[in-house]
Parts: structure tokens; sequence; C-alpha cells
């Protein structure tokens, strides 16, 4: 994860320039899913009661998709200005929408925290969440949507990262983060006997550390940046 594994794409073998850096996002596709696969296959097998709460995270994955479809949004607007300046290598305007978008993604995932939690019951609701799930569910989702801050952020520093031409440190943070939120998830809901609110808060944990760590990497790199020019 140094800066050395920031690549200009313009320069070099097109060919394997492109297969670099697409590999990684694609494998990075794929360890996504694995936090929602991940808490149902843990909560269906290990929960006290296992039916409903696999059932409840179930039910909450189209509620949390809306915060993680949000949360992709803001990245890939983050992503196009920063890919334009740092193709430009025009560094000065790049350190200013970094921080920029590091702010602006922070007050945005807290407005859509708060309006999420508003609309949480109703939103339930108006998906026919069945009676015998519905407070799992209402728990589970809660805890997720905790989450938006770090899930923002989260997203926006990859984003960032990738838009340097650095597709690995995303996806080494990525995996790391899936690995761990299994690890956790697994203690809380088996051992801790925490049900459906240990597999949300053992995502809101890794994804809070993973924020924090792609956070601070991006600052490291943009202190260099600033030293450099």
């Amino acid at each position: 994860m140094c800066d050395d594994i920031m690549k200009d794409l313009t320069v070099g073998n097109p060919m394997k320039l492109l297969l670099g850096f697409s590999l990684p996002l694609m494998l990075s596709i794929v360890f996504q899913q694995l936090y929602n696969v991940s808490d149902s296959i843990i909560c269906g097998n290990f929960a006290a009661d296992k039916d409903i709460a696999l059932a409840a995270v179930s039910a909450a994955f189209p509620v949390s998709m809306i915060f993680v479809s949000l949360a992709f949004g803001c990245s890939i607007g983050c992503q196009v200005i920063v890919s334009q300046l740092f193709g430009a290598k025009d560094f000065s305007r790049l350190k200013t929408a970094f921080y920029t978008s590091l702010i602006s993604v922070v007050v945005a995932a807290v407005v859509v925290t708060g309006v999420g939690l508003l609309c949480l019951d109703p939103l339930l609701v108006a998906l026919k969440t069945p009676a015998d799930i519905f407070a799992d569910t209402q728990e589970y989702t809660r805890i997720v949507i905790y989450a938006t801050v770090f899930v923002f952020l989260y997203n926006a520093c990859n984003g960032i990262s990738t838009a340097m031409g650095d597709s690995k440190t995303p996806l080494i943070l990525l995996i790391c983060s899936s690995v761990a939120n299994i690890i956790v998830s697994y203690i809380f809901v088996k051992n801790l006997n925490m049900g459906v609110a240990g597999a949300a808060w053992a995502t809101l944990l890794c994804q809070g550390i993973s924020a924090v760590i792609a956070a601070l990497v991006l600052l490291h790199r943009f202190k260099k940046i600033e030293a450099a020019h």
C-alpha cells in the first residue's frame, strides 16, 4: 500500500496496464458480496433462532443496498474529478479536490443516516416485512445505517485511490475487512449469542476500521504529494 503503487495509466503497454488495473477491481466485486452473504450464512447457522435470523438479514438486504448504492454514487463522483486532475498532474487542485471530497462525503453520509433512521420503519412497512421478523430486521438495519458514514468514507477513499491508478490497495483493504467481518460476526453471533445485532455490529466495526485505514493511507500519500510539489 505504498506510494509506488500509484501508476500513470497513460504511460506503458496499454493491455498490461489495463489488466493490472482491472483484475483487482473485478476481484473487489466478489469480496464486496461477502459482507451480506457471510451475515446470512452465520446467522442462518449459529443464531439462537436460525430461521428468524436468516429471514431478517435477507429482508434487510434491499434497504442496506440503498445506502451502499448511494455510497458508490458518491465514490464515482470523487473518482471522476480526482482522475482528471491526477491525469493532468494538477497536484494543487488535486489536493483541494481530495479534502473537499472527504468533507462532502462525510456531510452527505450524516444527512443520509438521519433520513435513513427516520424513514426506516415506514420503509420496512412498505416492503411488507413480515411481523415475525420485523423487530430483528429493524434492529439489524438500524445498526447498518449507523455505519453509513464509514461506508461512504471507505468507498470514497477507495475510489480516489483507484482514480490515482491504484486498484490494489482497495482490494487488499476489502479482503482484510471481509475476512475480519466473517471472524468477528462468528464470534458475536455464536460465542456471544448477539443474534442479528451481532452480525450488524461486526459489519459496522470492520467497515469503520477499514474506512479509517483507507483515509490514513490517502492522507499519507497526499502529504507526500504536497511535499514533492
